[in-house]
């Protein structure tokens, strides 16, 4: 199983960046998405989560209302959609895959990772 994240970058506060994240080897539909981000010195932090079939989606409080998490099955895609990106916003950004289905907000929880991305913000 192979997760690839892409779309990282150096972004001005206030802009937007798109994340995704391509599976290989799995059975994407199967799989419940996460996203996680870990800035230097801190612990790794739930993001957003989204469902097999997208229908559903989870946030952390800190990003709700600014991120979108979504997924294109038929691409084995899923993505991160993040407007109004704060400085708090930098870190490394990581996408994982949850073969119970269940959304959930615990990294242990996941069975595979994606190697990261790296999103700058600046103010």
């Amino acid at each position: 199983v192979q997760l690839q994240a892409s779309g990282g970058g150096l972004v001005q506060a206030g802009g937007s960046l798109r994340l995704s994240c391509a599976a290989s080897g799995v059975t994407f539909s199967r799989y419940a998405m996460g996203w996680f981000r870990q800035a230097p010195g801190k612990e790794r932090e739930f993001v957003a989560a989204i469902s097999r079939s997208g229908t559903g989606t989870l946030y952390a409080d800190s990003v709700k209302g600014r991120f979108t998490i979504s997924r294109d099955n038929a691409k084995n895609t899923v993505y991160l959609q993040m407007d109004s990106l704060k400085p708090e916003d930098t870190a490394v950004y990581y996408c994982a895959a949850d073969r119970s289905g269940i959304m959930i907000m615990a990294a242990p929880a996941y069975d595979f990772w994606g190697q990261g991305t790296q999103v700058t913000v600046s103010s």
